[in-house]
């Protein structure tokens, strides 16, 4: 049965990556995952909207890619060691902090895909995702944080899980089990989640494939690849037969597909 997160929604699919960031906005230092990126994507009319989880000292789970500020400005702090509130006051000026319970709050109509960052974040953003469980997708490259996190949000709303997609040991284990055709092995895996994310290749490893592509869509499992950012890429991608386009090009990914 397709999960709620995709249900109502046209195939294929825009994930704006961090939110929508334009060339516009970098030079006026808005920054991605902050609430100006989130607004822009929803702007944009994008439906799905990937972001990702960190806490802070405080325990307030924020979105926010990276461990710390340095890439966004320039402060070599890790996001753990500080408080909301002193997180507010740095991203001020690059396009303001968003918590995940703002973002949940501020934008009922936008779905969104959860990479859970930071180990110790599970249990709180799955009680924060839990009342939204049909509207979000939780995921992370570690499946242990990512099951973490369903079971957190399934204790606080057990009659609905979130979506999710797998991690790297399921994603693992699933390509071995299509080298060696094992059907049985591709069946179980798949059951265990809604969509596969995945890059085209990884360190020169070709990881999305026509086999790949046909065994998730027999088992009801969605395909998004990720980071597509130019125009013969998606459309090349499309063709191919993916569910969805992981970008940090929402707005040119939403005029090809639409």
């Amino acid at each position: 049965m397709t999960h709620p997160y995709f249900a109502g929604s046209p195939s294929p699919r825009v994930l704006a990556h961090r939110g929508l960031v334009t060339s516009d906005a970098a030079a006026q230092g808005v920054a991605d995952n902050s609430f100006a990126a989130v607004a822009a994507a929803h702007a944009a009319g994008a439906t799905f909207v990937e972001s990702d989880c960190h806490v802070t000292r405080d325990g307030v789970v924020i979105l926010f890619h990276d461990d710390d500020l340095s890439r966004i400005a320039g402060d070599p702090r890790t996001v753990a060691e500080l408080t909301e509130r002193q997180l507010s006051d740095i991203m001020a000026d690059h396009g303001g902090l968003i918590t995940l319970e703002q973002a949940l709050d501020a934008f009922p109509d936008v779905r969104f895909n959860l990479d859970v960052k930071a180990a110790g974040a599970e249990q709180a953003v799955g009680r924060l995702v839990a009342p939204a469980a049909d509207r979000v997708l939780l995921t992370s490259f570690s499946d242990t944080r990512r099951l973490a996190a369903l079971a957190a949000a399934e204790r606080s709303r057990p009659d609905l899980r979130p979506a999710t997609s797998a991690g790297s040991g399921v994603l693992a284990r699933l390509l071995a089990a299509l080298t060696l055709r094992n059907r049985r092995a591709v069946a179980r895996l798949l059951t265990e989640v809604d969509a596969l994310q995945i890059p085209e290749r990884h360190r020169g490893v070709r990881i999305l494939s026509p086999r790949l592509i046909d065994a998730a869509h027999d088992a009801g499992v969605e395909v998004h690849v990720w980071t597509v950012n130019e125009r013969p890429d998606m459309l090349r991608l499309l063709d191919r037969g993916v569910d969805g386009l992981v970008t940090d090009r929402a707005d040119l990914a939403l005029s090809l597909v639409n």
